[in-house]
């Protein structure tokens, strides 16, 4: 299994990266410097893609070495792969040394076997890389290779897929921090290390990814959470640390969404991994705390995206809703809100192809790789995270639905405020129950989680109405670029009213049949057991 960290830097920092002490200090011999071609194959249809797996042979120092990567993960920039390699006597693959080196329980194995896919195989798209290589070895012993690649992917180059008879190409620059032995924490230290004085973002995309998308021009595309498969003989630990990488996988596989500066689902769901990371870190705090600087470079992303997504809703779904007497002043206002959500946009992109975000994910992955919180566990919490999950599992989900009850016996005459303590309640509930689904019969979750989400969904949009409530009061105030007093003047007139026909609409929804249904239909739920 490889093990590896990927970052980007822009080409005219690489010098910088090429003297850091660091490499100097912890450097085995001078470091290689190597001319790199390889070419990606894969069928017409992209089957070995389609499988989470990519085949290439590269010529180097005159040599042909084929690869064949499949499975694994990417968590907050960490890659692992199952990685399988040998020499080969020229640019074409050999299909049964692979099918001798693969284990027999690799899905992969079977796929290269089928007679479809052999005779299929041609040039998808190519890369050609100068590579620095550094081996290190850190003071506790650990040993790193560190990679530096500089070049560029092409599509119908040699052959590879050109069928337009263009060449397509995308330049790239950066650092694979491969673990050969110790601990994957160690990838992080250095990584910290070398962010002090280099300009560095996460990179989650392998070369190969990113080939596939110049090849077949993928736009990106928001990233959802994905189900968590758990199984009764984990620990608490255990879990707690597949909970956290499936929140981080999901946080990293927007990044690129959200630095493009457009997209709004990607923001939405970079902040949906945020919050249930939080989440997470909430119901296991009894055992396991995050680093205060950490929590706090958390919040700050999470309000960097948290503004973006407040406009984005205002702007494309409050606003757009209403009709009737409140459309024409809707109308006015939704160009405006338009306007600043796109500024929130722009923000969020900044904060997330920043330096300080770099060190809040390699942090927090530093500290789970460390499993950092043992240090100071004792040892009544040392035989917790030992033990096996399903009883805490379901002292959780206990504690949830007992504190969501609390929270909601007055939700039909509740305050604005009362209700937000409910909503948050509630999505807290779902977050614990999605997380621990898989150790329950699905019979038992799925109405549960229904009943709890056609609720969210009663107290989200009452949600909105506050957040339209506060932005609509801002809006006029931030429309600077305006030198007309009558434009601002104008979208207060708007504000005003759209406020008030919200108020009354929210007044109303609180306490009429859709409310009092879904909360009497949730507490009527069983618990899954």
């Amino acid at each position: 299994m490889e093990i590896e960290l990927k970052l980007l830097l822009a080409p005219q920092d690489a010098p910088r990266l090429r003297t850091h002490p660091l490499l100097a200090q912890t450097t085995q011999g001078a470091p290689l410097v190597l001319q790199m071609h390889d070419i990606y194959v894969d069928t017409p249809d992209l089957q070995l893609c389609r499988h989470q797996a990519g085949l290439r042979v590269r010529q180097v120092d005159g040599r042909w070495v084929q690869t064949l990567k499949a499975g694994g993960s990417v968590s907050g920039g960490l890659h692992s792969r199952h990685e399988w390699e040998g020499e080969v006597p020229g640019p074409q693959p050999d299909l049964a040394a692979l099918d001798a080196a693969i284990g027999h329980k690799q899905p992969i194995r079977a796929l290269l076997r089928q007679d479809a896919i052999r005779d299929a195989l041609q040039p998808v798209f190519t890369t050609r890389m100068e590579r620095t290589v550094w081996q290190l070895r850190t003071p506790q012993g650990d040993e790193i290779e560190c990679v530096l690649d500089q070049g560029v992917i092409e599509r119908g180059a040699d052959g590879a897929d050109g069928a337009d008879g263009v060449v397509h190409s995308v330049p790239v620059s950066e650092i694979e921090l491969e673990l050969k032995q110790g601990q994957a924490a160690s990838l992080f230290d250095v990584a910290l290390a070398l962010l002090q004085d280099v300009p560095l973002q996460l990179g989650h995309m392998s070369k190969a990814e990113r080939g596939y998308r110049l090849a077949v021009s993928q736009p990106l595309r928001a990233v959802k959470a994905q189900p968590l498969a758990l199984d009764a003989a984990m620990s608490v630990e255990q879990v707690f640390l597949a909970i956290a990488g499936n929140c981080l996988e999901q946080v990293s596989g927007n990044q690129d969404g959200v630095a493009a500066g457009e997209d709004v689902e990607s923001v939405h769901q970079m902040r949906v991994g945020l919050r249930r990371l939080r989440s997470a870190l909430g119901m296991f705090k009894a055992l396991l705390a995050l680093p205060d600087a950490l929590k706090a470079e958390l919040d700050w992303l999470g309000g960097a995206l948290g503004e973006a997504r407040d406009w984005d809703v205002l702007a494309g779904n409050t606003l757009a809703q209403l009709d009737g007497e409140a459309a024409t002043d809707a109308a006015a206002l939704a160009e405006a809100a338009h306007a600043q959500a796109r500024l929130k946009h722009v923000q969020a992109a900044q904060a997330v192809t920043s330096a300080r975000y770099t060190a809040c994910m390699l942090g927090v992955q530093r500290w789970l790789q460390a499993r950092a919180w043992r240090d100071s566990c004792s040892a009544r919490q040392v035989r917790r995270l030992d033990a096996h999950v399903s009883p805490f599992a379901r002292a959780t989900l206990r504690k949830d639905q007992r504190r969501l009850m609390k929270r909601g016996k007055r939700l039909l005459h509740a305050t604005p405020q009362q209700r937000h303590r409910v909503r948050i309640a509630a999505k807290k509930t779902r977050y614990a129950t999605e997380f621990f689904a898989s150790l329950f019969a699905a019979r038992a979750v799925q109405p549960y989680v229904g009943r709890l989400s056609v609720l969210q969904d009663e107290l989200g949009w009452l949600n909105d109405v506050q957040v339209a409530d506060r932005l609509l009061l801002q809006l006029p105030e931030v429309q600077a670029g305006h030198a007309d007093q009558s434009v601002k003047d104008g979208l207060r007139l708007h504000a005003a009213f759209v406020r008030g026909y919200l108020a009354a609409r929210a007044q109303a929804q609180g306490s009429d049949g859709r409310m009092r249904k879904a909360w009497r239909r949730f507490k009527a739920a069983r618990l899954p057991a």
